[in-house]
C-alpha cells in the first residue's frame, strides 16, 4: 500500500534521479527534500519501496534507482500538476516556427525541431493522414509529348506531386482539358471517393475508356498512399546521445532502426491514435521492443479523421513534467494552426 509518506519519498527519489542520473541515497533525500521524517524512516520507506518493486539497488553499497513501476507511479501523480514549460515559452517558440512554415511538410519539420529543442529528446511528428484529407486543387503540367507532372493540394495545405509517363502522346491543350475535368470531379473529395470515381471510369457502360484520365487517377491514388507511408518526421538523436544512459551508441541502434522503418513506427504509435489526452509509455510498457529502455510521450493533434501525432522519445529517466507539457503545448499549437 502506497501511503502519503512513501509516495513523497518515491517522488523525491525519482526527481533526484532524473536530475543526477546517479543512484540516490537516503541522506541525499533528507538533505535536499522536505520529507518531514528522519533519515531512519526514509531508509525504512526505501526498503519497502524496493520490496514492492518501485526502486532497486544496482549493487549493495549504492543508493536506489526507480524501476518502470516507480516512474509510472510518479507520472500518474503528475495529473493536474504539470508546470514544466511556461505558456510564454511555448507561444514564443510557436510564433517562430509555425509562422515560417509555407506548407504542411515544412510545418511538420519545423514542429519536430521545436519539440526537440524544448525537451532535448528525439521528437516524432506524424503528419495528418493525406488520404483522408479533401482535395482543394490539382495542377497538371505538360513536360513533353508523353510526360507530365501533377501537383495536388489538399484543403489542409498538404502538397503531393509526381512526374508521370502518359499512356500516349497528349498536346498541352489536351492536358489542360483533363486538368479542368479532374478539378471538377476531385474538388472536395477524399481518396476513397477518388477510387469510386476511378472504378466508374473503368466501366463506362459500353463506351470507350479514357486511358489518360484513368492513368492520372491511378497515379494520384498511388501518390497519396506513398505520402501516407512517408509522413513521419523525427529529429534529435544527437541530443539523446549526450545523455549518460547512451554513451554507448549501440544502445540506441534499435531506436534508429525503428525510426527509419516508417510502418513499424506507425504501428508503435497505434495506441496513441486510439486514446485521448497525452499517452505516456515507460520502458517495458512499450509494445515495441526497440523502446524497452526508453519512454514515449505522445498525443494526437488536429480535428476529424486527419489527426496526426506529436511526441518525444527519451530515457526512462525523462523529465516527464517538461516532456508532457511540451507535447501538449505543441499539439495545441498545431491544431490551432491547421484549423
Amino acid at each position: 500500500m502506497m501511503n502519503d509518506r512513501r509516495r513523497r519519498v518515491l517522488s523525491a527519489l525519482v526527481e533526484e534521479y532524473i536530475a543526477s542520473a546517479q543512484p540516490v541515497g537516503s541522506k541525499n533525500l533528507v538533505d535536499r527534500y522536505d520529507l518531514g521524517c528522519s533519515p531512519a524512516t526514509v531508509r525504512n520507506e526505501l526498503s519497502i519501496l524496493e520490496e514492492t518493486g518501485y526502486v532497486f539497488q544496482p549493487h549493495v553499497s549504492a543508493g536506489r534507482m526507480p524501476t518502470d513501476s516507480g516512474y509510472r507511479s510518479f507520472v500518474d501523480e503528475l495529473t493536474g500538476a504539470i508546470d514544466g514549460i511556461t505558456q510564454a515559452e511555448a507561444e514564443e517558440l510557436a510564433a517562430e516556427y509555425f509562422a515560417t512554415a509555407a506548407e504542411i511538410d515544412d510545418l511538420m519539420k519545423h514542429t519536430s525541431v521545436m519539440l526537440s529543442q524544448l525537451t532535448h529528446y528525439v521528437a516524432v511528428v506524424l503528419a495528418p493522414t493525406i488520404s483522408l484529407a479533401r482535395i482543394r486543387r490539382l495542377d497538371l503540367l505538360s513536360m513533353g509529348a508523353q510526360r507530365a507532372v501533377f501537383v495536388l493540394i489538399t484543403e489542409q495545405g498538404q502538397v503531393v506531386n509526381r512526374h508521370i509517363k502518359l499512356p500516349s502522346e497528349a498536346t498541352p491543350e489536351r492536358i489542360a482539358e483533363v486538368e479542368h475535368a479532374l478539378n471538377a470531379s476531385l474538388q472536395g473529395k477524399r481518396a476513397d471517393q477518388i477510387r469510386v470515381l476511378r472504378d466508374a471510369l473503368s466501366s463506362p457502360d459500353g463506351g470507350s475508356v479514357d486511358t489518360l484520365m484513368t492513368t492520372l487517377l491511378d497515379e494520384v491514388l498511388d501518390a497519396l498512399q506513398e505520402a501516407d507511408r512517408d509522413r513521419l518526421h523525427h529529429v534529435g538523436m544527437p541530443d539523446l546521445l549526450t545523455l549518460p544512459e547512451f554513451t554507448d551508441s549501440e544502445q540506441v541502434r534499435p531506436l534508429v532502426g525503428l525510426l527509419e522503418d516508417g510502418l513499424a513506427m506507425l504501428e508503435t504509435l497505434h495506441d496513441v491514435m486510439q486514446s485521448g489526452g497525452v499517452t505516456v509509455r515507460i520502458g517495458s510498457e512499450n509494445t515495441a521492443s526497440e523502446l524497452g529502455n526508453l519512454s514515449l510521450v505522445a498525443t494526437k493533434y488536429g480535428t476529424g479523421n486527419a489527426d496526426g501525432i506529436v511526441g518525444v522519445i527519451g530515457p526512462t529517466r525523462m523529465d516527464y513534467n517538461r516532456a508532457i507539457t511540451a507535447v501538449r503545448c505543441v499539439a495545441d499549437g498545431l491544431s490551432e494552426t491547421l484549423r
